[in-house]
């Protein structure tokens, strides 16, 4: 038995001490070489064209979102609905409302924590342009359904899979169903490059103008042949060149080589998290007071949720407490739902029906962590703990 269960856990090691020294001995430490490399890597183990990595997942979403008004043929303009799960991350839908999008909110299922998809089928209109599709908590959404719900329109997918790394799908990888998807290389995420995030799309205009969004605008990270602009042969005219209204979202080399690392231990640190969950359902799939998240198709298992069921007498707050008491680090189930938070009065809006799911998570649901290690003592120890 152990008295620590933490929400997270370091996926270093010496591999990763001697890439930073690496970096450090090149004395090149903004966007480089490891970077390009690890851009190549991260395209195989997802089977998609190009990635573009930036400073985190956030960033990602940002320039994801901006690439969309930049195509020579507009995919999205100011205005133009989109639609949006309740429950996500923060950045998940600041960039959608700076870039003037109107969000409509739908409800989520409570055991997947995904769309409801009674929900997101009925908010489906002609005015709808864009459907953000976030896989929550590592699990996959059911994208057959999905997409036969836009079979026959011009409705398109862009997917946030930060939460995700290594989920599949029917055996293809969450964060590549979508037009674009992003990813997270945060500390407490499913592989770490101290902060760092991915931009995926099999669409070379996108990709283009991606490159160009991530540094400032400019043309210089453009391929001479490009779907951006012109480019010159004359490199001095093409150093200081902008485009587009960009930003500097750009990773530091030192991410970029720690990746390169990480990646290769990536595949071992799936199947542990996976392992991690197979004893976590076994001790809580038939628990009289929680609720716990269903699997859809292959999840990398983000971490472990518990929402209270309507029938338990249990109180969060007195679980929260309990499981503090115990040395076992919780948090809300992401923002809860998003809607009840103050920055609302900002957006340009819409709640599609009620979200009393959402809600119901929002009062009555926490989570616990899971990473790469074995966690088999802690996760026996808070089944004991929530007897």
């Amino acid at each position: 038995m152990t008295n620590s269960y933490p929400l997270a856990t370091s996926t270093w090691d010496e591999k990763e001490l001697q890439a930073i020294k690496s970096v450090i001995d090149r004395d090149v430490f903004t966007m480089g070489e490891s970077v390009a490399q690890f851009e190549k890597d991260f395209c195989k183990f997802l089977n998609t064209k190009y990635c573009v990595m930036v400073s985190s997942g956030s960033t990602a979403n940002l320039i994801a979102t901006a690439a969309l008004f930049y195509t020579k043929n507009p995919k999205l303009k100011r205005g133009d609905e989109v639609i949006v799960p309740a429950v996500s991350w923060s950045t998940t839908y600041y960039p959608l409302h700076q870039y003037g999008l109107k969000l409509k909110f739908v409800d989520i299922d409570l055991e997947t924590l995904n769309y409801d998809l009674e929900a997101l089928s009925s908010a489906i209109t002609d005015k709808t342009k864009m459907i953000m599709v976030v896989n929550l908590l590592g699990n996959p959404n059911d994208f057959d359904v999905i997409k036969e719900m836009i079979k026959d329109t011009d409705i398109f997918i862009l997917e946030d899979n930060c939460e995700s790394m290594g989920a599949e799908y029917k055996g293809k990888q969450a964060g590549t169903f979508g037009i674009m998807g992003t990813f997270s290389t945060f500390f407490s995420h499913h592989m770490a490059t101290m902060e760092g995030g991915f931009v995926t799309t099999d669409d070379e205009e996108l990709y283009h103008i991606l490159l160009s969004l991530r540094a400032h605008g400019w043309t210089r990270n453009l391929p001479k042949e490009n779907k951006v602009c012109t480019k010159s042969d004359d490199w001095f005219t093409e150093s200081f060149r902008f485009v587009l209204p960009g930003y500097n979202v750009r990773p530091v080399e030192m991410s970029g080589a720690i990746g390169i690392e990480q990646l290769k231990k990536l595949p071992s640190f799936l199947k542990q998290r996976r392992e991690n969950a197979k004893l976590f359902v076994e001790l809580f799939k038939n628990h009289p007071d929680f609720i716990i998240q269903k699997d859809i198709s292959n999840s990398s298992w983000f971490g472990f949720s518990l929402i209270i069921k309507p029938t338990s007498k249990l109180i969060r707050a007195d679980v929260v407490q309990k499981l503090m008491d115990a040395k076992i680090d919780c948090r809300p189930i992401v923002t809860g739902n998003f809607t009840r938070n103050d920055v609302m009065k900002y957006f340009d809006y819409e709640i599609h029906n009620e979200l009393k799911n959402a809600d119901y998570l929002h009062d009555n649901g926490l989570f616990v962590g899971n990473s790469q290690v074995d966690l088999g003592k802690e996760i026996t120890y808070l089944a004991d703990i929530l007897k």
